[in-house]
């Protein structure tokens, strides 16, 4: 885990990339570290993807156990671009998975003139795939958090999306996003992971 100061001669900016499934605790690190910078008293522009609208609403950023900080939501990295004030020292962006690949373009740049960039989201979506613009994101960042949540079968460290529809596991070809939270999604191993019409085709093959 990174520490709060582990760059910290003031010039060089950096990209932090905290990733994993739904609820491992991804949102709850996001904004730990969002306010340490405000206690810092360093100026700091949050971000979140319109799509997520779930716990506090729109207008904040909020953890499973109900921690909040204020964010501003988006459609797109050039929304973000445009609103980044010019003192700004931290830029946060929740759920970067729901935004366009130009976001890894956006947090290079902001890092490369000497602001800190913390980017949360999901690296893989329901299918066990990578999601979005996470693999870039990974790709250039100086520090990478891969948090685990516990599978809900067996216990073990969950590193898959289940997704559910009607209580079973939803079939590949389903839509790629489809934003939910308890009721349709649950924390899962990949022995426990399934994803039916893929499953059926690799036993096939074997």
């Amino acid at each position: 885990m990174i520490s709060d100061g582990y760059y910290s001669n003031g010039t060089s900016g950096w990209i932090e990339v905290i990733c994993g499934v739904m609820f491992s605790g991804k949102s709850e690190e996001l904004i730990r570290r969002v306010r340490r910078a405000i206690i810092a008293r360093k100026k700091v522009q949050v971000f979140k993807s319109h799509l997520d609208e779930r716990y506090a609403g729109i207008y904040h950023i909020s953890s499973h156990d109900g921690r909040t900080v204020e964010a501003v939501p988006v459609d797109t990295p050039e929304q973000i671009a445009q609103l980044i004030e010019p003192d700004t020292q931290v830029v946060a962006i929740d759920e970067a998975q729901f935004l366009a690949p130009t976001v890894v373009d956006l947090a290079t740049s902001l890092a490369n003139r000497g602001t800190r960039v913390i980017v949360a989201g999901t690296d893989s979506d329901f299918r066990g795939e990578p999601f979005g613009a996470m693999p870039q994101l990974l790709a250039v960042a100086e520090v990478v958090d891969k948090l685990h949540a516990i599978c809900v079968i067996c216990g073990s460290p969950a590193s898959r999306n289940q997704r559910l529809i009607g209580g079973k596991p939803a079939r590949y070809d389903s839509p790629t996003i489809m934003v939910g939270s308890t009721e349709a999604y649950e924390a899962r191993c990949r022995a426990c992971h399934s994803v039916p019409r893929r499953d059926e085709d690799q036993v096939r093959l074997l």
